[in-house]
């Protein structure tokens, strides 16, 4: 490497660093510490290995970049500038303002090129692991022997913060046991961490702890050195049956005489003269700020050019594969396009001609069933609990390294053992299951679904929220959603869950009252390309709503609709509103009702998002504003049905956490019962 070249590849360091620094220091807000830091080992990744191309940053076979470490978005928003995304050097100078393309984590959706949205740690290098997987899944369904069109690497930036996180413990443990080949993540080994050293709290061996998961572990002992870290990036590469975490010792601040290598220097601006005093410590012009030396930034521009030199290769790759397999190119592009195929729905079975009493998580499984032949990109599973929340497909094989001896396939779901498999086996890791399923959909050619018990949302609500935050489609399946689920007791029994979950915004939560309502559930959240859908079931056995004297199912997809009314043409005297395993008890509680010469209307409601979302002329017709007796009925906490039965309404649930007892026992002692509907609807009515 020839001196004039080492200049160059020096001042384009120091160009990330300080448009990095510049940035931070007017918007007088940011993290100006890692890019100071990382900036070598991002120039050696997006220069040297990140097939990428900024004039088309939605490039299907492109590499992944996540910035796990979120905090140090400057760091990205500076790399997408200067190698020619759409990132004006305007946007740059707008860092962390109102409506900017730079806010202040990177966001999916409004930064071209930014691929999730990331900031709280340990939640991205999670949701690479789901990347990865879709990866792996996608090249062993789509390659042929004779023809690569899905071949690309995932490569994440994580700092000491990310690898303290759980959900990085539990992603990364799955990521080595999958053998993920091509997972790349260079960690920011810099010890420091926003309130002091890593030594106050982070200790342990980090490669050894890799290694025990499975991973190769490389390392950079200095970060400046740009040829080190390209010949690690190199070496990871290479090794595709484990993925690789290269870590790399850096200075956090580096450049900056006061702060370098101390906790000042993670959180706040540099300050003014600190800023200046770093410039001159490295040799970089003072003034003008926001300076890009011209050939400098050439040389960043020369990403363009490489990018459609990829794309336009990987294009003519792809249309020989047409040439041959063009029905699988047709998939592949359909899969990825985020499109729906034709009659996905058709064969969804018809719960609604009566029959035995049935969970709505059994009915969810045999909807699963069915639209897995249909919808080949359905993919996913549950946190080791296949048996309990029914979260499989049948037939559709397990995802796993196919090098795996036949003796370790006990309890496996059937059909093949490879990457092709569409039964994701989580384990017991509820958080990071949360976050790779929204890896799947961030990488697209994948709806994903996940399952576990309704009180074990808990763990997954980071994740959620991301996903909510992205818009991403993404199907939760909880089961097991009250205190139905009977003898586990109260730390099994989710009381306050869904309520927890109708709380975020463009999360759709779907409580269906029988297995017809499962249906349109299911149907709703395949067709949610907007947003998460969590589907909350039951354990238990519920009856199967009499649809010849009932409104047809489909008005669950409305969000809440008139299930039955005494009476067609004059209002109700009183409104019983139910969801889930309740609504049965509320038809029988209306039954009684008119038996005593009350005018009555049930409305089932599985879903609040959808239906404040419908039209106020809907909204009305089915809660009338003069109807102001109002009763809900929801075997979960009461707090917010307020906001439907108003101040003069009453509503039947929980006030506290559940006990250890059969269901139908913890029903009556904690009266939601038919009984309860009744007399606390004679007292509305004065009829008591």
């Amino acid at each position: 490497m020839n001196a004039v070249h080492q200049t160059l590849i020096d001042r384009a360091v120091n160009t990330i660093r300080f448009l990095s620094v510049d940035a931070v220091q007017k918007a007088n807000s940011g993290h100006p510490g890692l890019p100071l830091g990382a900036a070598p080992m991002a120039y050696a990744l997006w220069m040297r290995h990140l097939r990428h191309n900024p004039r088309n940053p939605r490039w299907p076979d492109r590499d992944r970049f996540v910035l796990s470490a979120g905090h140090g978005s400057m760091l990205l928003y500076s790399l997408l500038h200067l190698t020619g995304y759409d990132l004006s050097l305007e946007d740059i100078k707008a860092f962390r303002q109102w409506e900017s393309k730079t806010p202040g984590h990177p966001e999916y959706g409004v930064t071209p090129g930014v691929e999730m949205t990331a900031g709280p740690l340990g939640q991205g290098i999670s949701t690479a692991v789901g990347m990865a997987c879709a990866e792996a899944h996608l090249a062993a369904r789509f390659n042929r022997d004779d023809s690569v069109v899905v071949d690309h690497y995932t490569y994440v930036l994580a700092s000491d913060g990310d690898l303290m996180e759980g959900v990085a413990a539990e992603a990364c443990s799955l990521a080595g046991h999958l053998g993920l080949g091509k997972l790349i993540v260079l960690y920011d080994d810099n010890r420091i961490t926003l309130a002091g050293a890593t030594s106050l709290t982070f200790t342990e061996d980090v490669g050894r702890r890799f290694e025990a998961y499975g991973w190769q572990a490389l390392r950079v002992d200095d970060g400046a050195d740009v040829r080190a870290l390209d010949d690690a990036i190199a070496a990871a590469k290479q090794e595709r049956s484990k993925p690789s975490l290269i870590m790399v010792r850096t200075i956090l601040g580096y450049g900056s005489p006061k702060k370098q290598n101390t906790f000042a220097a993670h959180g706040s601006p540099l300050g003014a003269d600190e800023a200046i005093a770093a410039k001159k410590n490295l040799q970089w012009p003072v003034e003008p700020a926001f300076w890009i030396p011209e050939d400098v930034h050439a040389h960043f521009l020369t990403s363009r050019d490489r990018g459609n030199r990829w794309e336009a290769e990987w294009q003519e790759s792809f249309e020989k594969y047409r040439q041959r397999y063009t029905a699988d190119a047709t998939e592949l592009e359909r899969v990825t396009g985020g499109v729906l195929p034709e009659g996905w729905d058709l064969d969804l079975p018809d719960f609604t001609e009566g029959g035995a009493a049935l969970s709505t998580r059994k009915a969810s499984e045999t909807i699963l069933q069915t639209l897995a032949p249909r919808l080949p990109e359905l993919m996913g599973g549950t946190a080791d609990l296949n048996t309990s929340t029914l979260g499989w497909l049948k037939g559709f094989g397990d995802f796993q390294p196919p090098d795996r001896p036949v003796s370790d396939r006990q309890g496996a779901v059937g059909g093949p053992w490879n990457f092709t498999g569409r039964n994701i086996h989580f384990g017991v890791r509820e958080h990071a299951m949360a976050a790779i399923a929204s890896g799947m959909t961030l990488h697209g050619g994948i709806i994903p679904f996940t399952g576990t018990f309704l009180t074990f949302s808990d763990y997954m609500r980071p994740a959620m929220r991301l996903a909510a935050l992205m818009g991403l489609r993404v199907v939760y399946i909880f089961s097991h959603d009250s205190i139905g689920v009977g003898e586990d007791g109260p730390t099994h029994q989710p009381v306050e869950q869904v309520m927890g979950m109708r709380t975020t915004p463009n999360l759709t939560v779907f409580r269906p009252g029988d297995a017809a309502e499962t249906v349109e559930a299911w149907r709703a959240a395949v067709k949610n390309d907007h947003g998460p859908t969590a589907l909350v079931l039951t354990r238990q056995d519920v009856p199967r709503i009499d649809r010849t004297r009932c409104a047809s199912a489909s008005g669950a997809t409305h969000g809440g609709y008139l299930l039955w009314e005494s009476q067609s043409q004059d209002l109700p005297e009183i409104i019983i509103i139910a969801t889930g395993a309740e609504v049965h008890l509320a038809l029988t509680a209306a039954e009684n009702l008119v038996a005593d010469g009350s005018a009555v209307r049930v409305v089932s409601m599985p879903s609040w998002d959808l239906f404040d979302s419908q039209p106020p002329e809907y909204r009305t017709s089915v809660l009338p504003p003069a109807v102001t007796r109002r009763i809900a009925v929801e075997a979960g906490i009461t707090l917010g049905w307020e906001h439907y039965v108003g101040i003069e309404g009453k509503v039947i649930g929980m006030k506290g956490f559940g006990a250890s007892a059969p269901a139908p026992v913890l029903y009556r002692k904690f009266g939601i019962t038919v009984e309860a509907i009744v007399e606390t609807a004679r007292e509305l009515l004065g009829k008591k």
